[in-house]
């Protein structure tokens, strides 16, 4: 990628937001744009961050068995009103209708009726079973409050998933998969997750897990015992029967030694049990012959929400400056070096190109900042913004074939001829 392309310009950071500072220098620098409250677009790099954390969880979806499909996220009224939750979603503001001489179609806030009425097509007999489906896509919540920019927005790419079992000890199954699932997908994505005990909430259900990120951040007040590993959300403890809860369904019978700690929810997953296919005349035609009704899960990971989590989670504080920028993991960074020339001399000009050349019919991606009438002090302070995890600056003091290449993270650096660079990224 060539910066001069991108209509990116030097910006001198001002007002980090010390709550969200790695959100509002995505702000600040352009590469998250607002266009209401509640609803963003995204640059280049964070739209790359953001598919790279879809193919993790595309890979490792199927890895585990489930199968990728993809929903309408609008939708008409009637499937809403079948499950008896238009009336609620309505009435509390949260989903966006639209009125047409058609009818009422609904922007999709969750994808439990959609992915019924879909499977209820397909999964005929006990042996289409066990299923899960897993879709990623748009959803849409008229939060009345948006906060977190990113975190908590009014359009969000969520991915949800949806399983159909035959009994309710099979569902534990499916569930216990996608758990396992989950975990893998947010260590390969470089953010460290703890599974706690949640509240089911309006979705029903017998069972529900959270996945949260611990950070001062998080808006989620949770319980956590460091030493066990176990966590909680208070939601829980709100419950009339919560000891017996607690101990039957997960086995924890002393909260004593937990402690309150603020953290980010990123995930969560649910046993719904009969609940929807009651509703929904979800049926399959069992061994005997008979109709028997699915036993169904739900998973959600916030995708946009991880995204967001996943920058305040790599942001760059300098002593001086404090934050400027992002040290972006190279598993998931988008382009490994960033080529930074002094643009008024035409040999390093001609060299910078002829690396960013070789890089790109290598299949390393690389950015080139060919940007004119900027100094080289700034570029180097943009390459930090961009998050770019290795720098190689050609100034003054390249001599030769021989390339200074930093490390933006630890400012380490070492001396690299092009194959060598070459070598390095592949």
């Amino acid at each position: 990628m060539k910066l001069s392309q991108t209509g990116m310009g030097t910006v001198k950071l001002n007002n980090i937001d010390n709550m969200y500072p790695g959100q509002s220098i995505l702000l600040q620098t352009g590469q998250l744009v607002q266009y209401g409250a509640g609803i963003f677009a995204y640059n280049t790099v964070p739209l790359l961050i953001k598919r790279k954390i879809e193919q993790i969880i595309v890979e490792t979806l199927n890895k585990y068995g489930c199968i990728e499909v993809l929903l309408p996220t609008l939708q008409p009224d009637t499937i809403w009103k079948n499950s008896g939750r238009y009336e609620q979603y309505v009435n509390d503001g949260t989903m966006l209708i639209t009125e047409s001489n058609k009818g009422t179609f609904c922007l999709a806030p969750t994808g439990e009726e959609a992915m019924l009425e879909f499977a209820r097509e397909k999964l005929k007999s006990y042996k289409n079973l066990p299923t899960t489906y897993y879709q990623i896509g748009e959803k849409y919540r008229n939060e009345i409050r948006t906060r977190g920019y990113l975190l908590r927005g009014k359009a969000f790419t969520m991915l949800d998933a949806y399983s159909f079992d035959t009994n309710e000890e099979e569902m534990q199954k499916s569930y216990n998969n996608v758990k396992k699932a989950f975990l893998e997908i947010f260590e390969k994505i470089g953010i460290k997750v703890i599974s706690i005990v949640a509240d089911n909430g309006a979705m029903g259900g017998k069972k529900s897990e959270e996945f949260m990120m611990i950070s001062d951040k998080g808006e989620d007040k949770i319980l956590y015992d460091e030493e066990t590993g176990i966590g909680l959300n208070t939601e829980v403890l709100e419950k009339e029967n919560y000891k017996e809860y607690l101990k039957e369904e997960y086995g924890i019978e002393d909260i004593s030694n937990f402690k309150e700690i603020r953290s980010i929810e990123l995930g969560h997953i649910f046993q719904l049990g009969t609940r929807y296919s009651e509703i929904m005349n979800g049926k399959y035609i069992n061994k005997e012959g008979n109709e028997d009704l699915y036993y169904m899960g739900c998973y959600g990971i916030g995708i946009s929400r991880t995204l967001a989590a996943f920058y305040e989670n790599y942001v760059l504080n300098e002593p001086k400056w404090g934050p400027c920028g992002f040290a972006l993991p190279e598993t998931i960074a988008p382009f490994k070096v960033q080529i930074i020339p002094k643009m008024d001399d035409q040999e390093k000009t001609d060299m910078a190109n002829n690396i960013y050349t070789k890089l790109q019919q290598e299949g390393i991606p690389a950015i080139l900042d060919d940007r004119q009438n900027i100094n080289i002090g700034s570029k180097i302070k943009d390459s930090k913004i961009l998050g770019t995890p290795y720098i190689v600056v050609l100034g003054d003091k390249t001599q030769g074939e021989n390339l200074e290449i930093e490390n933006i993270k630890t400012g380490k650096k070492q001396t690299l001829t092009i194959e060598e660079l070459i070598q390095k990224f592949k």
